[in-house]
């Protein structure tokens, strides 16, 4: 039985797999940053959910990032709020082949985001 990193070692060392994921990354750190965000703070999503006016069943569209919709900016700071943090997004001067949280970048768009109390 593969182990989760050589499941995922296997399926980067395809290439459209792997384009994809880069592609990707910048949206995985952002999630990422989210779930660090809820997982310090001690909450469910079900709490999260309550605090900001929703179900625990969009909380966990929004942390997967596999809604249909992109959230807007409001319901982050919602989100952000709930957590007892303030949403930060900051643009950067795109630099090709940048690193972010391990992954490699290939095009800028909102690159930064923090979640800070």
């Amino acid at each position: 039985m593969l182990t989760h990193k050589e499941l995922k070692a296997r399926a980067l060392a395809r290439a459209d797999v792997r384009a994809e994921y880069d592609r990707l990354g910048e949206e995985f750190v952002f999630l990422d940053e989210f779930l660090k965000a809820r997982a310090a703070a001690g909450v469910t999503q079900a709490e999260i959910a309550e605090r900001i006016g929703t179900t625990q069943s969009a909380i966990a569209r929004l942390e997967s990032g596999r809604g249909k919709h992109s959230p807007s900016l409001a319901t982050l700071q919602k989100y952000a709020h709930a957590l007892g943090c303030r949403l930060e997004l900051r643009l950067f001067k795109e630099m090709k082949g940048q690193k972010v949280g391990g992954r490699t970048i290939r095009s800028t768009r909102i690159v930064r985001k923090q979640a800070a109390g």
